[in-house]
């Protein structure tokens, strides 16, 4: 048979493949009216591992695993359909985030009082002055103590680091926002510069003790690889290192490696202003809130998901978000401590939450894993 030829009969052949799938959903859906009759759950692992191993079966030894993921993600589908005829945008999360979005002023605040760790002239400071025009802010220790400043009421608002694109996620603040139900409002990203501050114009080799972030720290980790004798310490925050290297004592040879910025602030000399691995070196930060607010022109959707750790799950979670046409922007996993290898999956989903499809997904998804966690939708200044 030739090229045409075989063409031809790939296309009767999916012609046929299409009014078979058609039929089978409106099965699904008389499926899903005599389980809403009968009280049984949509999901019958039982069922589904029966229909798997059979159809795997079917195909033959040589293609037994294409047919499990192909019918993996079919039943994935008329799960997807029963839970439209039961309706099954009607768990909680779907209510919370459609009275969110219809209770949230249409204005995102210029003002408020909003919780930074650090000092003055942290970098999560400048995140919190392009996302307020005019904040208030409340400076403190530690990321825990940003969500207890909310958590409180002292603060409406709190203002994080969550990524940094050579360093990689604050893993620290995932952990906080799933574990304090918090929920993000807005991002914004911004152009990270590190510099080498310190209190005199000291030559490197004069240089003994060297202070900053440990995020800082892993984005100029070559410069540091370059220096010998050198003790690298880490502390609270950039700014909290230029602080201290504008306390210590001249013939101590400290130096803090910050933002540009904190020169001034501190009164430092600037050994070198640009020393970060990456010269296309952002970290993104998150504005967090206790309570959920969707703002006009959401446009990205965040979830932390447990899936089981089983063949398949994860790419039959992939596979619901790539059948709606969504632009997935960030996966990330990590494991799950104390567990039996399961990971915890961080997504970043380009979509809008007015699409009512969204709402059914994030409700899906609800459903079917034990933990799963909506920590915002929101857009990036």
């Amino acid at each position: 048979m030739d090229r045409k030829g075989i063409r031809k009969e790939i296309d009767e052949i999916d012609e046929r493949l299409a009014e078979l799938f058609k039929r089978r959903m409106e099965l699904s859906r008389s499926m899903a009216k005599w389980k809403r009759e009968s009280g049984e759950p949509v999901f019958d692992p039982g069922r589904e591992r029966e229909v798997i191993h059979r159809v795997s079966e079917l195909a033959g030894e040589e293609l037994a695993g294409y047919a499990r993921v192909w019918q993996g993600g079919l039943l994935d589908v008329s799960r997807s359909i029963q839970r439209q005829e039961l309706a099954a945008e009607d768990m909680p999360i779907a209510s919370e985030i459609r009275t969110a979005r219809e209770g949230t002023p249409r204005l995102f605040p210029e003002s408020a009082t909003v919780a930074c760790q650090g000092v003055e002239g942290a970098y999560s400071q400048e995140a919190a002055v392009k996302l307020f025009q005019n904040p208030k802010i409340l400076y403190v220790e530690s990321f825990d103590g940003v969500f207890r400043s909310v958590e409180s009421g002292l603060c409406r608002y709190g203002v994080l680091p969550i990524e940094n694109s050579s360093a990689g996620s604050v893993t620290t603040v995932y952990d906080l926002l799933k574990s304090k139900g918090f929920y993000v409002v807005r991002s914004t990203a911004l152009h990270i510069r590190h510099a080498l501050l310190c209190k005199t114009q000291l030559p490197p080799g004069k240089i003994r003790k060297i202070y900053s972030h440990e995020q800082a720290l892993r984005q100029c980790a070559g410069f540091l690889a370059s220096l010998s004798g050198v003790q690298v310490l880490e502390c609270a925050n950039t700014a909290v290192a230029a602080r201290m290297a504008s306390q210590a004592q001249e013939d101590e040879g400290v130096a803090a490696i910050s933002s540009p910025g904190c020169a001034a602030l501190y009164e430092l000399k600037t050994l070198n202003s640009n020393i970060q691995d990456e010269s296309n070196n952002h970290t993104r930060f998150i504005c967090i809130s206790k309570k959920l607010e969707i703002y006009p022109g959401a446009n990205k959707i965040s979830l932390m998901m447990a899936l089981p750790h089983r063949a398949g799950t994860l790419y039959r979670a992939l596979a619901r978000i790539a059948a709606l046409n969504l632009n997935l922007m960030k996966i990330e996993s990590r494991v799950i401590p104390g567990s039996d290898f399961e990971f915890m999956f961080y997504f970043d989903i380009g979509a809008s939450i007015e699409d009512e499809r969204v709402i059914r997904l994030v409700t899906e998804f609800e459903r079917d894993y034990e933990e799963m966690n909506f920590i915002g939708a929101y857009s990036e200044a």
